[in-house]
């Protein structure tokens, strides 16, 4: 039985879990499996935990570990990659900042998994450099590129250059005139 410390880690840990579980498959309810068959294998599993480590990349392998063995069975399942069966099922908000958001997650979803997955762990989630690192298999210096290359390219898709060279003009106007 997994010491009480491990289960209040584990609660803890719930939300950082789940936002990195929706910015992984977009879906709220997915990224709700996703949490609780990693805190069922965490727990089952709370022996191979090595104390010391970080619970949190522990939980974020094992959440991303089963996000992809989920990915490589549903590869004859109905590909929504453009959003145009989700949209039908969302009923949008009139606020202007929920068509922000949502402009936000449509680039997000243009971006590579790759990308997209470290932006969200580095970015969204505060995760460093060099747990990103262990949890994604990879070098340190490949996750720097990777998102550095996620930035930019969300700076494209959102246009958020074109908006900041033309408050650029606009102030030199100004101070012309």
């Amino acid at each position: 039985m997994p010491p009480n410390d491990f289960k209040t880690d584990l609660i803890a840990e719930m939300p950082n879990l789940r936002a990195f579980g929706v910015s992984l498959c977009g879906s709220a309810s997915m990224a709700d499996d996703l949490v609780q068959e990693t805190l069922l294998r965490a727990w089952s599993k709370w022996d191979k935990f090595q104390p010391g480590t970080s619970l949190r990349a522990w939980l974020f392998t094992i959440l991303r570990n089963i996000y992809y063995s989920n990915c490589r069975k549903s590869v004859r399942e109905v590909q929504d990659s453009d959003g145009a069966y989700a949209q039908r099922l969302v009923v949008p908000g009139d606020q202007e900042s929920h068509v922000d958001l949502e402009d936000f997650r449509k680039a997000l979803t243009k971006l590579p998994v790759e990308q997209r997955e470290v932006l969200i762990l580095v970015g969204a989630s505060g995760v460093s450099y060099e747990e990103a690192a262990a949890i994604c298999g990879v070098e340190v210096g490949t996750i720097k590129s990777r998102l550095s290359r996620a930035r930019s390219q969300l700076v494209a898709i959102l246009g958020w250059g074109a908006r900041t060279e033309a408050r650029g003009e606009r102030s030199k106007l100004r101070r012309a005139g």
